[in-house]
């Protein structure tokens, strides 16, 4: 079964969160949280809070044991941009975008990736 939760307007560009994202997908949730954990970039521990709550989501709603979670996936899509006036030389401005992501984490029992595997390969 698959559980998900969702973070919008993130103040991080999608660019870095794919970055930090692609590190966690497919892993077990508590190898991904010690991953995340020991990242050095800002946008780990954000994306470290959206893995606890589709765990979370998981554990409340349908009673699933969050030892058994997959990241199934991690989808990093963009939001709007802040647009802020840069000052330039001559009295000229430049703009410059603050652009922002919203963050969806897929998680699935570890059991029923494993069930689709065998039925996939005929087993």
């Amino acid at each position: 079964m698959q559980v998900h939760a969702t973070a919008k307007f993130l103040r991080v560009s999608p660019r870095k969160a794919r970055r930090v994202a692609a590190t966690v997908t497919g892993r077990s949730a508590g190898e991904a949280l010690a991953i995340l954990r020991f990242l050095p970039s800002p946008t780990a521990r954000t994306l470290a809070k959206v893995v606890r709550s589709a765990m979370a989501n998981a554990e409340n709603t349908y009673n699933l044991d969050p030892a058994e979670l997959t990241v199934r996936n991690v989808l990093v899509d963009r939001g709007p941009a802040f647009k802020r006036i840069d000052p330039k030389s001559r009295g000229q401005w430049g703009l410059r975008k603050k652009r922002t992501s919203h963050v969806t984490v897929i998680v699935e029992d570890s059991v029923n990736v494993e069930n689709e595997e065998n039925l996939s390969s005929g087993a």
